[in-house]
């Protein structure tokens, strides 16, 4: 049995959100895939909400509290990172992208990541696309082909055809869970010997 752990990151500026419903519900879907494979899932929720003052105080001075230092050990160290955002002016909130500002270039190379948002209406769903992949992509992050955007009528009926929100949740944490089951990632982080990223050793001249 392998153990994995799963940052899920909600973004959401209220209590009770959207953001958080559905970063709950992506979680649970994920951590039941990958226990159908014989793994032993801890899912860690990290609410932004909860950590905006530190994470302004962190961008003025450098330095961070002792639960955004925390939050960001807790992603760093994950097999997996689930991303929900709500979407404002067509892209992911401040806070959504001040946090990734915040840590550490390296953080999250090669790190299976599934990106999610909400939003009013379906409208909003490109962002996905075009405003968090590129964001992970920069990050060097191993992003899910699939992402899961959830407007207002989702929580409600299936309407003009499209997919119900339970069967494209189930398909994007299938997707993912299958990135994590057979990312390295993790275990490189715990090897004492691997090398560093981005290491190259020197040649016998000392040349690379």
């Amino acid at each position: 049995m392998t153990e994995r752990s799963i940052a899920v990151i909600s973004a959401g500026l209220s209590k009770p959100s959207t953001t958080r419903m559905l970063a709950d519900r992506l979680g649970d879907a994920v951590a039941s895939h990958l226990a159908e494979g014989g793994d032993e899932v801890t899912v860690e929720v990290i609410e932004l909400r909860d950590l905006a003052h530190d994470i302004t105080n962190n961008l003025l001075t450098g330095f961070p509290s002792v639960a955004l230092e925390k939050a960001l050990q807790t992603v760093h160290t994950a097999d997996g990172v689930v991303a929900v955002t709500p979407i404002f002016a067509a892209s992911y909130n401040g806070l959504f992208k001040s946090f990734f500002d915040i840590m550490e270039p390296d953080s999250l190379t090669a790190m299976p990541v599934l990106t999610a948002a909400t939003g009013g209406t379906a409208r909003h769903s490109l962002a996905i696309d075009y405003a968090m992949r590129p964001l992970f992509a920069y990050l060097h992050a191993n992003v899910a082909s699939t992402g899961v955007f959830a407007s207002t009528d989702d929580w409600g009926s299936d309407e003009d055809g499209v997919k119900p929100l339970p069967e494209r949740i189930g398909r994007a944490a299938g997707e993912f869970a299958a990135l994590v089951a057979t990312s390295t990632r993790s275990k490189e982080l715990r090897d004492p010997w691997a090398l560093p990223a981005g290491f190259r050793p020197m040649g016998p001249s000392g040349l690379e």
